[in-house]
């Protein structure tokens, strides 16, 4: 695995700006290697050794076509692309997949992608046509960042490598930070900055060299066009799915090292698993290391709630002889991930890998496999069945499935049509009258985005997935694949482990892609095909689960790890002497109420608060000091508002920064006030911590588009202030 950067530059800074990039990326300690001709340059490092012990060129050269790569790749159906391209059966075996992409740009062009298995994210220089042409695989499991500078482009496989470059600005995109805090994903082509792209997954970029440089983008994976599945009986689908997992799990493993697998006792990571093992024995070699967030709970048995989860990790290893290590996250691991910053990727996904991550690396396991992947495709759920058949007119196989599903039919429709018919808001108020008063649990989560800019840049986007098909292609467009495989390829190149994804085989998702919608539900099964495709290989009480409901112990041991390392992080902002960086996005005070400990294990579910405070500490930078929206702080990290001599008593109408939270956290309010008519007319008033009068935290809630709603009736400070 490697790290690649190069830059197309027409003036003379080709050679600063490369430098400047290899400096930034993170490598195995050597210099890498780099190489410039003209107004290009192109530079490697290595971050993954390979796993077979065969060193690689890190660039790759055809010197007769004038053609120069960099590459982070790993290719698929080498023998498939071989005989497509001609090479004969004594030469496949030396050939990297370097030299196989070169081949395939000499062949095919730019559409050489399509032609391409594999992870990957490359870029070549054609000196004859004059242009740098640049390609993501189709889920984007390896990275790949550009940014258009004063004279030309710059690319690289971190954000951070990408900044290094002159020209290239840090400003923050308040776009990408919207939807980080209120979905915890940055959707490509953004990242946090301004200036710097993702190369969205599935696309190839081309840049020509002359003197504007000209850049243009084009997709080639297009899933929402791919053909339907010819029919054919149940079993023929299950037989081809099984030969193609099979496949794709016997193309990721390495031929040496120990090989590592995520095992969750779900389908996904079981099948992976035992597939994985079973070809290792095959090859006369030992099973692999399975890996599972589960807690080592020793001799003592689980919790009744728990044992389920437990028993279908102990079936696949009982089944296979594969030894499990559990690895639970620490109060360290969290505190360890929440002094990086959020706004690089390799941060925030899944922080129960943190702990997997450490202990496969002290193995010495450079490559895991994991099971992610599978819901979007393979072992897709069937979310929108019911709404296909419903609009599709086919009433009767409709109320079949509801009836074999079990429970109250109407109920049944109800959930899925009213997720396509109601919005969000909407069904939020029916629970509301319905149940009274919306508890702790439903606030949505934007609950800690400051509401300044809430008002400003939270954008409220609505999908309409209606049926199976649309809701497959708007996660794998707008789900968390993206995020996570970026993630880990960077969180993972620090301990030199890579992670190959099986279940998101490019040949696998356009078959699953392809299938028609009741292959993915049957009656009360979801998940049909992968549990009728998987019966010969998964132990019966894997294959036949219910659909997890949440993983319990799981998600317990991470809810409990989390409120044991809240603590410390309040006391840490707490005594800052300035608010953290973007601490402008956050509610503070809010932020501040909720790291409690008990406060948090006091709700329900605590599932749905922990991922806005996660993301919320995560956008934080708690590494930074200081913040250009916010006035210096005195006291234990809170801003209060002072009086100050005014010529009347009239509310400064220009900007509202001392009421919308900008600058201030609170104001005091006189214990001789008239508290009770204010809190009558809608203002919050809190008890102050010295206990000897009141305090209005900000921002208030009667300040509303820019005006303040209660002007006739306010504390005395908000007439008493003026800005200075």
């Amino acid at each position: 695995m490697n790290a690649i950067c190069g830059i197309l530059h027409h003036a003379a800074g080709v050679t600063k700006g490369l430098d400047a990039m290899l400096a930034a990326l993170a490598g195995d300690g050597s210099e890498g290697e780099r190489w410039t001709e003209g107004a290009v340059g192109l530079g490697c490092r290595l971050l993954v050794p390979p796993a077979d012990g065969q060193a690689a060129p890190l660039l790759h050269f055809d010197q007769a076509a004038g053609l120069t790569l960099v590459a982070d790749a790993r290719l698929d159906g080498r023998d498939a692309l071989c005989a497509a391209l001609g090479v004969p059966h004594p030469e496949r075996a030396r050939l990297t997949d370097g030299d196989l992409i070169l081949r395939a740009w000499s062949r095919w062009g730019r559409d050489c992608p399509n032609h391409l298995l594999g992870d990957y994210a490359f870029a070549l220089r054609d000196a004859r046509r004059r242009i740098l042409f640049c390609a993501r695989d189709h889920v984007g499991a390896r990275p790949f960042y550009h940014a258009r500078t004063p004279h030309g482009l710059a690319f690289a496989s971190t954000v951070e490598a990408v900044l290094a470059v002159p020209g290239v600005g840090d400003e923050l995109d308040e776009g990408a930070v919207a939807s980080f805090v209120t979905t915890g994903l940055v959707v490509a082509p953004r990242t946090f900055f301004q200036a710097v792209r993702n190369l969205s997954p599935g696309h190839a970029l081309t840049a020509g060299e002359d003197a504007r440089a000209t850049v243009r983008l084009e997709r080639y994976w297009r899933p929402e066009r791919l053909p339907r599945a010819p029919p054919a009986p149940d079993d023929a689908y299950a037989e081809e799915l099984l030969d193609l997992l099979s496949r794709a799990v016997r193309d990721r493993l390495p031929d040496s090292d120990p090989v590592g697998t995520h095992l969750s006792g779900g389908f996904d990571s079981s099948a992976v698993t035992v597939l994985a093992a079973r070809e290792l024995r095959r090859r006369g070699r030992s099973p692999p290391l399975a890996f599972s967030w589960l807690a080592d709970l020793g001799d003592a048995p689980p919790d009744d709630a728990f044992a389920p989860e437990y028993a279908r990790v102990d079936a696949v290893c009982a089944q296979e002889g594969v030894h499990v290590l559990h690895e639970a996250l620490r109060p360290a691991d969290v505190a360890a991930v929440l002094r990086r910053d959020g706004a690089f990727p390799g941060v925030h996904i899944h922080l129960n890998e943190e702990a997997v991550q450490r202990s496969a690396a002290a193995r010495g396991v450079r490559v895991l496999l994991s099971g992610f992947g599978g819901d979007e495709a393979a072992s897709f759920g069937g979310q929108g069945y019911y709404v296909h058949l419903l609009l599709r007119l086919r009433w009767t196989r409709l109320a079949t499935e509801l009836r074999a599903r079990g429970g109250s039919p109407w109920m049944n429709l109800a959930r899925p049509v009213s997720s396509v018919v109601l919005t969000p808001r909407f069904r939020s108020k029916v629970r509301r009258f319905v149940k009274g008063r919306e508890p702790h649990h439903g606030r949505p989560r934007r609950w800690l985005v400051h509401p300044a800019f809430a008002r400003r840049a939270i954008p409220s986007p609505r999908l309409w997935l209606i049926g199976s098909r649309s809701v497959q292609l708007q996660s794998l467009r707008y789900g968390y694949l993206n995020a996570l495989t970026e993630g880990w390829a960077a969180s993972g190149a620090r301990r030199g482990i890579e992670y190959r994804y099986p279940l998101l085989d490019r040949r696998v998702l356009e078959f699953a892609l392809g299938l028609p919608p009741e292959q993915f539900r049957r009656g009360r099964w979801g998940r049909w095909l992968m549990r009728h495709a998987l019966r010969p290989v998964l132990p019966p009480l894997v294959c036949w689960q219910e659909d997890k409901p949440g993983d319990p112990a799981r998600v317990t041991s991470l809810l409990d790890t989390f409120a044991d390392a809240l603590p410390p992080v309040r006391r840490a902002l707490e005594a800052r002497a300035a608010p953290p960086a973007r601490s402008g996005y956050i509610d503070m005070p809010r932020l501040l109420e909720e790291l409690d400990a008990d406060r948090f294990r006091a709700m329900r579910p605590r599932a749905r608060m922990f991922a806005p405070l996660l993301s919320s500490l995560m956008l934080l930078d708690l590494r930074s000091e200081g913040s250009a929206v916010r006035l210096p702080r005195s006291g234990a990290g809170r801003v209060r508002m002072r009086a100050m001599p005014t010529d009347g008593q009239n509310l400064c109408l220009s900007c509202g920064l001392c009421c919308d939270g900008t600058l201030f956290t609170q104001a005091p309010v006189g214990a001789a006030e008239p508290v009770e008519a204010f809190r009558a007319a809608g203002i919050r008033i809190t008890p102050d911590r010295g206990g000897e009068g009141y305090e209005l935290p900000l921002p208030c809630l009667r300040f509303e588009n820019g005006r303040c709603q209660t002007y006739g009736c306010r504390p005395a400070i908000c007439s008493s202030y003026r800005c200075r």
